[in-house]
């Protein structure tokens, strides 16, 4: 068994198709079926069907498949701590980013890092909280930017910043003359929302927990289709502090600030307790640094580098 092996496999793991994997990989097709065979007949088991199309994972290859996901990632762990001990920034970085977050933050993110750090190959998807949990666990993302506490022991949490949220309310709307809002003062009857999935649902009074009662729920992951919702359906929606600068001038007049109790969320770059690049996890929160406020960041972040 050998590491190019493992990674062929999840390769077609991946992508349900012999060439595929074998283009990912970098091989032809032929070697790659021979080798994962080869895999297979030293295993004394079949880890993919081959008799459907596309190719289906078998239930022993599905077990497999996870712990070969760790064993190339320890592989790769091992590879990156050799080069930080040689100050070497290279390599791949797999980062995930929930929705919410994405739009504020990738735009000069992807552009800081690839200028501060050509030499690391970035892979950035959105995924909702839950997905990238699992994703960490088995190690297909290296990190993920999202909002915390987890409250899994097996997950690092580092804070970035701190976001508030504020109210986007319809003019036409009962509560729009108010000048601010507690929890008591926002009827669920008139909220738009996200979807189920999306962890500001969970941020802010536990809107989770309470359906809208309106006949309409708008389910998706854009911020900023909510605020067209409110402007054409009356009613009001959450957004976080950092949307305020792309609405229009008309529109921040609909704005109201949420007190009592204040909404606010924690975000922060979270790892496994594994993750050893502790350049890398900089890299990102440095390039962080430069887009977030000052007044938003934490306290520590703006001090002292990440020490894993």
């Amino acid at each position: 068994m050998t590491l190019q092996q493992l990674e062929y496999i999840l390769a077609l793991e991946k992508t349900h198709h012999f060439v595929r994997a074998a283009e990912m990989c970098g091989v032809t097709q032929p070697t790659l079926s021979a080798m994962i065979i080869k895999l297979e007949d030293e295993l004394d088991c079949k880890i993919f069907d081959r008799t459907r199309q596309p190719i289906e994972i078998t239930e022993i290859g599905k077990k497999i498949i996870k712990q070969a996901q760790l064993i190339v990632y320890q592989a790769n762990q091992l590879k990156e701590s050799v080069n930080s001990e040689k100050n070497s920034m290279s390599g791949s970085l797999n980062l995930a980013v929930i929705p919410t977050i994405a739009p504020y933050l990738l735009p000069q993110f992807i552009s800081s890092f690839r200028n501060q750090y050509p030499e690391i190959k970035l892979k950035i998807i959105e995924l909702h909280t839950e997905t990238i949990i699992e994703k960490l666990r088995v190690a297909e993302i290296d990190m993920a930017i999202l909002s915390t506490p987890l409250e899994d022991s097996k997950i690092l949490e580092v804070p970035l910043y701190y976001e508030k949220f504020v109210a986007y309310i319809s003019p036409s709307d009962a509560i729009y003359n108010r000048t601010e809002l507690s929890a008591v003062d926002m009827p669920l009857d008139r909220i738009w929302v996200l979807e189920e999935g999306h962890c500001l649902r969970n941020q802010v009074f536990n809107f989770c927990n309470e359906k809208p009662q309106h006949g309409s729920t708008y389910e998706a992951g854009s911020i900023d289709t909510l605020v067209k919702i409110v402007d054409f359906n009356g009613g009001y929606t959450i957004i976080p502090e950092l949307h305020i600068d792309l609405l229009s001038n008309e529109q921040k007049k609909n704005l109201r600030k949420i007190v009592k109790p204040e909404a606010t969320r924690e975000i922060s770059v979270v790892i496994r307790h594994d993750f050893v690049r502790e350049a890398v996890i900089n890299a990102v929160a440095n390039c962080v640094k430069e887009i977030i406020p000052l007044h938003m960041l934490d306290a520590r972040l703006k001090k002292f580098a990440i020490k894993l």
